[in-house]
């Protein structure tokens, strides 16, 4: 993984995250800001399936566990589109709610394979 992107992952993630919780707290329902939100969470995790699958081949293989780490990965990248499936099935205040928690899960996952790429020894 490379740090500075790993860092711009949690910005964006925790960002989103507080606003959707602000928003869905203050009664606001599934917005294209919060929705909008959730797809840059989205299009940052799936460039990390990219980096993920070149950094081996360019001579940055994980410290920890690969297969921790992609499990990790891979269910990182399904929790913002459940998410979104069910702001816009449900239209609640606390659907949006829900997509604030779901960025913040995002932002913990983000950090854990951070961990398990850099630290953590298998």
């Amino acid at each position: 993984m490379i740090l500075w992107f790993t860092i711009v992952q949690l910005v964006v993630a925790v960002v989103v995250g507080a606003v959707a919780l602000i928003l869905g707290l203050a009664g606001r329902r599934p917005s294209d800001l919060t929705v909008g939100g959730m797809a840059l969470v989205l299009v940052l995790l799936l460039a990390q399936v990219v980096i993920a699958i070149v950094a081996p081949l360019a001579g940055n293989p994980p410290v920890g566990s690969a297969l921790e780490y992609w499990v990790y990965l891979v269910s990182a990248v399904l929790i913002p589109p459940a998410s979104v499936f069910w702001a816009l099935i449900e239209r609640s205040r606390w659907s949006t709610v829900i997509m604030g928690v779901a960025a913040l899960s995002v932002a913990v996952m983000v950090w854990r394979m951070q961990v398990i790429w850099t630290v953590q020894a298998a």
